[in-house]
Order: C-alpha cells, then structure tokens, then sequence
C-alpha cells in the first residue's frame, strides 16, 4: 500500500509541474487529486489516523489549487499580450525621418534604419522633411508606411 501511495504523491508532484509548463488547468487538477490520495494512503500504511490525514490533506489540496490557480491566470495573461517582436510590433512606434525624396524615404525606428513612404491620403499635407517625427501606420514587406506624428503623439 505505500507504494501505490509514493507512487499517487510522485505523480502527482509530475502532473503539478507540468502543469507550468502546458498550462490549462486540467493536469493541475489531475495532479492535486493525486497528491491528496497518495498523502491518504501513505498516512493511512503508515498507522496515521483521520486526525493526521485531515490537515495534511488540507494542506495540500490548497497548496495545489493555489498552484493551478496561479499558473492558469499567467498563462490567460501571457496569451492577452501584444506581440513584441517583428513587423506587428512596429505598428505604431514613433520615429524620424533620416532622409525624404517624395514619394518615401527613410526613417530611423526602433534602432533600424527603415525605408518608408507617407501614408497621407491628404494631398494637402506638407511634405516631410529629415529630422521630422513620423509614426508608424502598417507594415508593408520591408516599407513601412507612414505619417507626421501629432503633437500628442510626442509627448512621454
């Protein structure tokens, strides 16, 4: 019997830890289960009486189920994120035009160096000049397609 009860609690203890690493709620679960019915049975071969099985049992289904828990809320939130990486991220990033010949040019962004063309509809907009701020609308292959950032879009 106390070696289907280390068995329950080894289990278990894999089924928490992988927990954290495929988050979903269910292997957590499965392993808090497994925790509680190994610590069951260990205690119960080992001579232990209800009064002995009760808070341990307690104490690990709590333990485990805050671990879940815990796991679970990182892993929606992590899912929530924006990408930080790659042509999504440019999206909206601020940045200076380093030299323009309309119709594009090249504007300096997030520490690369980045050929663009204004993304104005308005024809009446004046045309940029180096050192002008731009803001990033969208990213088009290797051209990113900009416009003149406002002055609330400067300010931080």
């Amino acid at each position: 019997m106390t070696a289907l009860g280390l068995s329950l609690l080894l289990l278990g203890a894999a089924l928490v830890v992988a927990e954290a690493h495929v988050p979903g709620g269910v292997l957590g679960v499965a392993g808090g289960i497994a925790l509680i019915v190994g610590g069951v049975i260990i205690i119960g071969a080992l001579g232990g009486g209800l009064a002995v099985a009760l808070p341990v049992v307690l104490g690990v289904g709590a333990v485990t189920g805050g671990w879940t828990l815990l796991v679970a809320r990182k892993a929606a939130s992590a899912r929530r994120t924006r990408v930080q990486a790659g042509a999504e991220a440019l999206s909206g990033r601020l940045g200076v035009v380093r030299h323009w010949e309309e119709p594009g040019g090249q504007v300096f962004v997030d520490g690369a160096l980045w050929r663009a063309r204004c993304d104005s509809d308005d024809g009446d907009a004046e045309a940029l000049h180096e050192g002008d701020p731009v803001v990033v609308e969208r990213v088009n292959g290797l051209t990113l397609c900009v416009r003149r950032a406002d002055d609330w879009e400067l300010i931080g």
